[in-house]
């Protein structure tokens, strides 16, 4: 799947820009040549505001207004990654839409997703870039997100763009046996990585690698 418009950009926000940050993105690690595509085939500069479209293909986390940002392209690349585990998925859950960017991507590599935001105008910001690139198959709700969406369940992936101090229950149990859930964990003085994985017992927990997200908030903004 792709998107229906090329939305090539021009200058900074050209396919030229995109492949560079590709590049960029494989000698920093990222391997699953299907995430590198969809990297490359989603036009970031759409993502954020025009004032800062000139800066879309740096490698950098950008402020998107509401007190959050839009995630670095390598963090996006690598939880994208660590969420296919070199596997297909049909049914995905993210916890988190933000500007659309992260569904963006995953838009390409799976079969469904549903995605949850809190606060009602970036909800519908992204709701916007998606009908633009025509990307069908996103399903985005206006919802609390500590609570996931039960009624959709079992999932086959998680994918959150917050972080909360522990692993969500919740969110837990709504995966089915054996997938994923990749999220953020910890507080603002530190915070991991973590690809959680749901087996008959309850889970197990493997760290991947320092990062640093908005924490994860309860309730709705409208």
């Amino acid at each position: 799947m792709t998107p229906d418009q090329p939305h090539a950009g021009v200058g900074m926000t050209s396919e030229r820009s995109r492949d560079r940050l590709v590049e960029l993105l494989r000698r920093q690690g990222i391997r699953d040549e299907r995430v590198l595509e969809a990297m490359r085939a989603i036009p970031r500069h759409l993502f954020v505001d025009e004032a800062l479209a000139s800066r879309a293909y740096e490698n950098t986390a950008l402020p998107i207004g509401f007190g959050q940002t839009i995630s670095q392209p390598y963090i996006v690349a690598r939880m994208t990654e660590a969420l296919l585990n070199g596997g297909n998925l049909e049914r995905v859950l993210e916890v988190g839409t933000g500007s659309g960017y992260q569904s963006a991507v995953l838009s390409l590599l799976v079969r469904r997703i549903y995605t949850l935001e809190r606060i009602a105008p970036l909800l519908e910001q992204a709701r916007e870039r998606f009908r633009q690139l025509g990307l069908r198959n996103i399903h985005p709700r206006l919802a609390d997100g500590t609570l996931g969406l039960p009624e959709k369940r079992p999932y086959d992936g998680i994918l959150v763009t917050a972080a909360p101090e522990g692993i969500p229950r919740p969110l837990v149990e709504q995966l089915d046996q054996g997938a994923h859930m990749v999220l953020p964990v910890g507080s603002r003085e530190g915070q991991a990585l973590v690809r959680v994985t749901r087996t008959a017992r309850g889970y197990d927990t493997e760290l991947l690698e320092p990062v640093n997200f908005v924490p994860m908030l309860g309730g709705v903004e409208k």
